[in-house]
């Protein structure tokens, strides 16, 4: 049996699919929760982690990196309702195995779970399609700054973080507000971590 662990915010979808992926042969669910930190707090054996793109508090891919830094080999699968541009790349970067639709049926969703526990990858061809050709306009060093920033980091900790002078990390902050158009730096590594660049 695959063991699988499902975590999605929304009751509803997260519920109906623990029962659906239930009824599959080869598939037991061995539990679920709301948000990325469940899947990272759950104790017992999992196979395959299936985690929902978008939650409160810690998100699927800031999850999926969790789990795979402690065991670089977890199956993730993620599922998403809207597949950002840049997003793809991040999760297949931090090592995501499936990266799929939230509209997937029961059923399908269940053989691509044996597909990724079987070693394999599997990603949505309209998902994939999305994300070819999509350039993030940001230099590594601006991707830095608001890395940290969404981190906590004021100005000061950027700056000793990574051995550049304030004044320079706040170029590099007014040059990242002005490429994403953001009101300020919060807003800006906001804007870079929904765009899976950060």
């Amino acid at each position: 049996m695959i063991r699988v662990f499902l975590a999605d915010d929304e009751d509803m979808l997260r519920t109906a699919l623990v029962s659906l992926l239930d009824l599959e042969e080869t598939i037991t669910v061995v539990g679920h929760g709301a948000d990325g930190q469940a899947a990272l707090d759950h104790a017992g054996e999992v196979d395959v982690h299936v985690l929902d793109l978008e939650m409160p508090g810690l998100d699927g891919l800031d999850a999926a990196r969790a789990l795979l830094a402690r065991d670089p080999h977890a199956a993730v699968v993620m599922i998403t309702r809207h597949a950002r541009p840049g997003i793809l790349r991040s999760a297949l970067a931090a090592g995501v195995r499936g990266f799929v639709p939230k509209s997937t049926p029961a059923e399908q969703l269940a053989r691509i779970i044996e597909r990724i526990h079987a070693g394999s990858r599997y990603v949505d061809p309209e998902l994939a399609a999305s994300a070819l050709g999509f350039d993030c306009p940001l230099t590594e060093r601006e991707l830095d700054v608001l890395r940290l920033t969404r981190q906590g980091h004021n100005v000061a900790g950027i700056a000793a973080a990574l051995h550049l002078a304030a004044g320079t990390v706040r170029n590099y902050l007014s040059d990242a507000m002005t490429k994403l158009d953001a009101a300020d730096r919060h807003a800006a590594a906001l804007a870079a971590h929904r765009h899976g660049w950060i």
